[in-house]
């Protein structure tokens, strides 16, 4: 017996996400291709994008590199602007610099606020203003998702400066689905918590902090980019179709406790 084709709520749709390249910005591309859209991929390096985009491609995807650095509003607006339409924005590039509050440095504080908080704020903006020149955009509806991340709902040690972004994002997040709502765009963020992927890796070496980690999340395991992608899948398609200003949670119950 012959398989039914696998569902493709996405079909017809064309998103873009930054941070493309590599861990949990490659894991929603490509699970926001396999779910049928058509997709641009944004990041720095040009190397990454293109490998992403021929997996894409050779599963029968739509994939489009982008090559920019998110931090240069300039190129960033110019890149949004270029697009031929938009429907969907998964706005993820990001990083941390874990260490004592008192040893932050004012350029590691610049660093993390540049590309965690502002580049993320003129990113939203560059693509809620491309999916507005839909002339039908109130019908067809629209959806941004902000990585966010448990630390927007929590604090801990070594991560103020990481922490103080991703709340921003959550606010940021509900003044913006509260902003965009009349004109059919949807803002939601997905807060995961510690997820395997290349940034994270170095850590999960130290084995204090690996049990550290373990012994917070109930489910006894650590995030992989697929449970994220999954949940970005969701918040982009038609089955969430009354969900905005809400931040969806892949912690393994870490912020239950």
């Amino acid at each position: 017996m012959t398989s039914a084709a696998a569902p493709r709520p996405l079909e017809g749709r064309t998103a873009l996400v930054t941070g493309a390249g590599r861990g949990l910005g490659r894991a929603a591309a490509e699970a926001l291709a396999e779910a049928g859209a058509e997709v641009w991929l944004l990041a720095r390096t040009e190397a990454d994008l293109a490998a992403v985009a021929a997996g894409i491609r050779d599963a029968g995807g739509r994939a489009s590199a982008l090559g920019c650095d998110v931090t240069d509003a300039t190129a960033l607006k110019r890149a949004f602007a270029g697009l031929p339409t938009l429907d969907i924005m998964v706005n993820n590039a990001g990083t941390n610099i874990p260490e004592p509050f008192v040893d932050v440095s004012e350029d590691h504080l610049d660093r993390l606020l540049s590309l965690n908080v502002r580049a993320a704020f003129l990113a939203a903006q560059a693509a809620a203003k491309k999916m507005l020149e839909a002339p039908d955009r109130v019908a067809r509806g629209g959806a941004i998702v902000n990585m966010s991340s448990q630390m927007g709902h929590v604090g801990a040690a070594g991560r103020t400066v990481y922490c103080l972004s991703k709340h921003a994002i959550e606010g940021l997040t509900k003044a913006m689905a509260v902003e965009l709502a009349p004109q059919g765009i949807r803002v939601n963020s997905v807060a995961p918590t510690f997820v395997e992927t290349p940034m994270t890796a170095p850590m999960f070496q130290r084995k204090e902090f690996s049990d550290w980690v373990h012994a917070r999340i109930p489910l006894g395991r650590l995030g992989q980019p697929q449970d994220v992608a999954t949940a970005i899948v969701f918040l982009c398609s038609p089955a969430s179709s009354m969900i905005t200003g809400t931040s969806l949670l892949v912690d393994g119950g870490w912020t239950a406790q």
